[in-house]
C-alpha cells in the first residue's frame, strides 16, 4: 500500500497524468498535444501535468494491461502517482482494459469511449462513489448515428439499410439504434474485402429501399457512385448521408437527391475555434472531433486543478500496485467527486457545450448541431440545396424542420419486384407501356392492385426468363419463379402458383387466394358428322343404284307380262268387263304401281294375269325386305353416331391405346406423374427384395406367398405412355396436337391444370374438359422465405375475402370474360332427339315435290289454255247459202242386267270453248 501526496509551490502546479489512446486515433493524439501547448502558453491557468502516454493494443488485452500496469507501478515507485487518467480509446479491447484497470485501482478517469448506458461492460452498474470519478463523455462520432433514428421517425420509414465506415463505431448500436421502432433494418460496415456494389445489392435483395451512409465524405461518395451504377436512384429508393466532416457532398451521379446531414459549429464559438486552430495548430479532421478532444482534455485537467485549488482532491490518496491488487486490497474512494468538478469548469468551448453529465455515463455528450440539407445532383454536379432544418444532437432529439414537405417526400416509395408467368386468365399480356415494357392484365393483376391499395406500395412486374412456375431438379436446383425468389431477384411471385411441399421449403406462401385446383384432361370435342340427306347415306351408293335398277326392271317386266299375257285385262276386256277395278297396266301404270308398293299406302289392284301377280308379289317381298332393312339401319345410324363411348377419367385414358396423352414439359403435372411412377417403382423394389430374400424362413415365405403383387403399376404405365407420346413444350403446341386429333376416341389428350383447361374450353368451341380433377392444390402468392410480406399479404387477402372481392374477381375473369365464347354449338346428348341437321333432307324432298307439282300444274294450265282451237268445217251440203254446225248426238244408253241403264256423258275437252254457229240458219 502506498500513499501519494502533492505540494503546492509557487509556479505551475504539477500532477500526474496518464494519457491512454488507440494507436489509430490520431485526432485525439493531436488534440491532446494542442491542449498541452495551450496550457504551456496560457500560464495563468497554472497547470503543468506530468504526462505518461500509453498506446492501446487492439488485439492483445493481456499485453495492453501489462503495459498499463508497468507505467502505473513505475509512477508509484517514483512517488508520482497519477491524479487523473484521460482515456480516448474508441471501443473494443483497449477501452474495456482501461475501464477494468481504472475501476479496480480507483483512478479518477475521464473517458471519451463510444457507448451508451450499459455499453461499457467494465463500468456497468457502478456504485455511487465510483460514478463520481469514473466519467464518460460520448464523442460526436458516437452521437452521429442517433440522427438516423430521428430521420426514420420523421419519415415513417419501414425499412432501412445503414452502411458505415471505420470512422464510427456501430457495434453497440445494433440493439439500440432503432429500438422500439417499427423499422426493419440492417447495419453493415463498408468492407474493403467486398465490393461496395455487391454490398448494396445484398441490401437490395433484403428488400431495403432506404439507405443511410454514415462516415467520411469519401466513403459516402464511393457508396453513392456504386448506387448510381446499380441504378438505385429511382423514386423507390431514398438516400441519406451523415458525416462529421464539413465539406460538400460529391457524387458521380447522373440524377440523384440525397438528404445530407453535416455538422455546423455554433456561431458564438467560431472565433474561439479559429483562434485555437490558427494559434495552437489544432488541425485534426474532422474539425468537430478535434475540437471535442481539445475541450475534453482541457476540462479534465482544469477540473483536477480546480479540485486541488479548492482542497476537494484527497491529499493522501491510497494506491495499490497491480501485483498487490486483490478484491480485499482494492482502494475505496469515498471523497472523490470528480464529476462535479468537471461540471463546474467554466471554460468557453471551442465548438459546442456539453450536456448530460449530471445523468451519468452514457448520457453525457457534446450538444452540437447537424445541418439537414436536401442536395440535388445532376451529371455529377450539385444543382441545388434545400435547407430542410437541423438536428440538435441527443439520444431522443427530433429534427427541427423548416418545412416537412422535402423530408417527407424524400422517403422511398415501398417498391417490390414481382415475377410472373403468363397463364390465362390469371396473367395475360396487355401490350407495352411508353417505355417498351410488357404490360399485364388478368385476375392476379387485379388482385395485386387490390392488395396494393390496402398495403400502400408500388411494384414492377416481369416475366420469369424460362416462363416456368418453378420445379426442383435432381441436384436440388430450382427454375422458374421460385428460382427468382430464392436468388433474391424478385420479392413476390404472382400467378397461378400451386402450393407444394417442396416449394414451401425454400419460399413462403400466403393464404390461398383461389379455390383448390387439380389436374384434368383436355380433349377435342366430339362432333358427329351431320347431313341433310343422311337418310340417303344409310345405304351405300351401289345399293341405291341396284334398288333403282330393280325398280325399273320390275316395272318394265310387269308391263311386258301384262302386254303379252292373254289373261291380262287389256287383252281380255270382255272377261273382266264386269269387274269393279279395270286397271290397264301400261308402262306408266307399272312404274306408278312399283313406286306406290314401297309405301304404306300400297300399290293398289294387282295385275289380272298370274305372271303379273307373281312379278308383283316378288316386288312386294323385295320391297318389304328393303324397307325393313332401311328403317332399321336408319334408326341405328342416327343413334350410334351419338353413342360414341367417351373417355371420362384418367383410368379410362390409361386403359385405351388410341389416344396419346401427356402434360406440358416441366410442368407441375409432369412432376406429379413422374413422382407417382417413382413411388410405385420404389415400392416395387421393396416388394421384390422381400419376395426374393433368400434369408426368409419357410414360415415367413409362406406368409408372403399369397401376396403376389400388392403395388399397383397404374402410374408406371401412365408415365411410360406419356414418354412415348412426348411432352409439348408450350400450351400452344399442346392445343395444336389436341385439335389435330381425328376424333374424341383417337388422337391426343392433354393433361394440365384445371384452370388452364377450363379457360381454353371457355374460349374455344372445339375443346372439352373431361373427367374430375385430381391432385388438387390451392393457388397462393409466394414471397421470399422469412419476408414480412407474408403476414402483410395474408391480412390483405383475408380482408378481400371477407369483402367478397375475390368472388367478384372470379366472376369478372370467368363468367364475364370478354373472350368467352357464347355461341358455341350445343354438344349432342344421347337423350336428345334427332336434329334438323340430320333429318332436314326429308323436308327438302317434300318442298321439291310440291314445287314440281306446282310447276306441273302451271304447265298444264298453260297448255290447255293456250292450245290452238280445232278448225270447224262443213260436214253436209246445204240447199241454201246458210251453213250449219252439226253435232253428233251421244250414243243411246245401254241397259245392264237388272234393268239398270248405263249412259255415257260426253266429255268436253274444251271447257272454256264456246260453240260458234251461223246466224243465217
Amino acid at each position: 500500500m502506498e500513499w501519494a501526496s502533492f505540494i503546492c509551490e509557487t509556479g505551475p502546479f504539477h500532477f500526474g497524468l496518464v494519457f491512454v489512446n488507440d494507436i489509430e486515433n490520431e485526432v485525439a493524439n493531436n488534440a491532446f498535444d494542442v491542449t498541452l501547448k495551450y496550457l504551456q502558453r496560457n500560464t495563468d491557468l497554472d497547470i503543468q501535468p506530468d504526462v505518461t502516454r500509453v498506446m492501446g493494443n487492439s488485439t492483445d488485452a493481456r499485453e495492453f494491461l501489462d503495459q498499463l500496469c508497468k507505467v502505473y507501478n513505475d509512477s508509484l515507485e517514483e512517488k508520482k502517482a497519477p491524479h487523473v487518467v484521460i482515456d480516448t480509446t474508441i471501443a473494443g479491447v483497449p477501452s474495456e482494459v482501461v475501464k477494468a484497470f481504472t475501476s479496480a485501482l480507483g483512478l479518477p478517469t475521464m473517458s471519451a469511449s463510444h457507448g451508451q448506458e450499459g455499453d461499457l461492460r467494465q463500468w456497468r452498474n457502478l456504485d455511487e462513489e465510483k460514478s463520481k470519478f469514473l466519467i464518460q463523455i460520448m464523442p460526436p462520432a458516437d452521437m452521429l448515428p442517433e440522427a438516423i433514428r430521428s430521420v426514420v421517425y420523421e419519415q415513417n420509414i419501414s425499412n432501412a439499410g445503414v452502411l458505415f465506415d471505420d470512422s464510427v463505431v456501430m457495434d453497440h448500436k445494433y440493439k439500440s439504434l432503432l429500438q422500439n421502432m417499427p423499422t426493419r433494418h440492417v447495419i453493415i460496415k463498408v468492407n474493403e474485402s467486398m465490393p461496395v456494389k455487391k454490398q448494396i445489392q445484398k441490401l437490395r435483395d433484403l428488400d431495403i429501399f432506404n439507405f443511410f451512409i454514415v462516415g467520411r465524405l469519401s466513403t459516402i461518395k464511393d457508396v453513392l457512385d456504386n448506387a448510381n451504377i446499380n441504378k438505385f436512384f429511382a423514386p423507390h429508393f431514398a438516400w441519406h448521408a451523415l458525416t462529421l466532416e464539413d465539406d460538400q457532398l460529391k457524387c458521380s451521379c447522373k440524377e440523384s437527391t440525397v438528404i445530407f446531414l453535416h455538422p455546423e459549429p455554433e456561431p458564438e464559438y467560431k472565433d474561439r475555434l479559429k483562434e485555437i486552430e490558427e494559434t495552437y495548430g489544432l488541425e485534426g479532421k474532422p474539425e468537430i472531433t478535434s475540437a471535442f478532444y481539445f475541450d475534453f482534455t482541457l476540462k479534465a485537467l482544469l477540473a483536477i486543478k480546480s479540485m486541488m485549488d479548492q482542497g476537494t482532491y484527497p491529499k493522501d490518496m491510497e494506491y495499490v500496485t497491480c501485483d498487490d491488487y486483490t478484491e480485499e486490497t482494492a482502494p475505496v474512494r469515498t471523497d472523490l467527486d470528480y464529476r462535479t468538478a468537471v461540471m463546474n469548469v467554466e471554460e468557453t468551448p471551442s465548438y459546442a457545450q456539453w450536456t448530460g453529465l449530471e445523468e451519468g455515463n452514457g448520457h453525457a455528450f457534446m450538444h452540437f448541431r447537424l445541418q439537414v440539407d436536401r442536395v440535388f445532383i445532376s451529371n455529377s454536379q450539385g444543382t441545388g440545396v434545400d435547407d430542410v432544418g437541423f438536428w440538435p444532437s441527443g439520444l431522443e432529439e427530433q429534427i427541427q424542420v423548416k418545412d416537412t414537405g422535402p423530408l417527407l417526400n424524400h422517403s422511398a416509395i415501398t417498391f417490390y419486384r414481382i415475377v410472373t408467368v403468363v397463364q390465362k386468365p390469371f396473367i395475360m399480356y396487355d401490350g407495352v407501356d411508353e417505355k417498351g415494357k410488357k404490360k399485364f392484365k388478368g385476375y392476379c393483376i387485379d388482385l395485386i392492385n387490390e392488395i396494393r391499395n390496402l398495403s400502400q406500395f408500388e411494384y414492377e412486374i416481369f416475366e420469369a426468363p424460362d416462363k416456368r412456375f418453378g420445379n426442383m431438379d435432381e441436384n436440388g436446383r430450382w427454375d422458374g419463379m421460385i428460382k427468382e425468389l430464392v436468388e433474391k431477384r424478385a420479392d413476390i411471385a404472382l400467378g397461378s402458383l400451386s402450393v407444394m411441399a417442396e416449394r414451401e421449403n425454400v419460399v413462403d406462401f400466403t393464404v390461398p387466394y383461389y379455390d383448390l385446383v387439380g389436374i384434368t384432361i383436355l380433349m377435342k370435342k366430339p362432333k358427329a358428322p351431320t347431313s341433310l340427306f343422311k337418310f340417303l347415306t344409310v345405304l351405300e351408293q351401289d345399293v341405291w343404284l341396284c334398288i333403282l335398277a330393280a325398280y325399273f326392271f320390275t316395272s318394265f317386266l310387269m308391263w311386258v307380262f301384262d302386254r303379252w299375257s292373254p289373261y291380262s285385262y287389256q287383252n281380255n276386256r270382255e272377261k273382266y268387263k264386269d269387274d269393279e277395278e279395270k286397271r290397264e297396266f301400261n308402262l306408266k301404270e307399272c312404274l306408278w304401281f312399283c313406286m306406290t308398293s314401297l309405301t304404306p299406302q300400297g300399290g293398289g289392284e294387282a295385275p289380272k294375269n298370274l305372271s303379273g301377280r307373281l312379278v308383283a308379289a316378288t316386288w312386294w317381298l323385295f320391297g318389304f325386305i328393303i324397307i325393313a332393312s332401311y328403317t332399321a339401319n336408319l334408326a341405328a345410324f342416327l343413334t350410334v353416331s351419338r353413342l360414341d363411348t367417351p373417355v371420362e377419367s384418367l383410368d379410362d385414358l390409361s386403359k385405351q391405346y388410341k389416344i396419346q396423352y401427356s402434360p406440358l414439359n416441366g410442368s407441375s403435372a409432369m412432376t406429379y406423374f413422374q413422382r407417382m411412377s417413382d413411388i410405385e417403382n420404389r415400392f416395387y423394389e421393396i416388394w421384390k427384395d422381400m419376395s426374393l430374400n433368400d434369408s426368409l424362413s419357410e414360415v415367413e415365405r409362406a406368409k408372403l406367398a399369397v401376396w403376389d403383387y400388392p403395388v399397383s403399376d397404374k402410374y408406371t404405365k401412365i408415365w411410360q405412355a406419356m414418354k412415348e407420346a412426348a411432352f409439348p413444350n408450350s400450351m400452344e403446341a399442346a392445343l395444336d396436337r389436341v385439335r389435330e386429333s381425328k376424333s374424341s376416341s383417337e388422337g391426343y389428350a392433354f393433361l394440365g391444370d384445371a384452370t388452364d383447361i377450363r379457360y381454353e374450353v371457355l374460349t374455344n368451341c372445339d375443346l372439352q374438359m373431361v373427367g374430375e380433377e385430381f391432385s388438387r392444390k390451392p393457388y397462393a402468392i409466394a414471397v421470399q422465405q422469412g419476408s414480412p410480406l407474408k403476414d402483410q399479404f395474408n391480412n390483405a387477402i383475408l380482408q378481400l375475402l371477407n369483402k367478397r372481392k375475390l368472388e367478384k374477381l372470379k366472376e369478372t375473369w370467368w363468367n364475364q370474360n370478354p373472350e368467352r365464347k357464347t355461341d358455341c354449338e350445343k354438344q349432342d346428348d344421347q337423350s336428345d332427339g334427332i336434329s334438323i341437321q340430320n333429318i332436314g333432307g326429308v323436308f327438302i324432298v317434300i318442298f321439291v315435290g310440291i314445287g314440281m307439282a306446282c310447276v306441273t300444274l302451271a304447265f298444264e294450265y298453260w297448255w290447255y289454255k293456250y292450245k290452238k282451237d280445232p278448225r270447224v268445217v262443213d260436214v253436209a251440203p246445204s240447199t241454201t247459202n246458210q251453213k250449219a254446225l252439226v253435232m253428233v248426238p251421244p250414243p243411246p244408253p245401254t241397259k245392264l242386267d237388272g234393268g239398270i241403264t248405263m249412259g255415257f256423258r260426253p266429255r268436253n275437252p274444251y271447257p272454256e270453248q264456246n260453240f260458234r254457229y251461223n246466224r243465217d240458219i
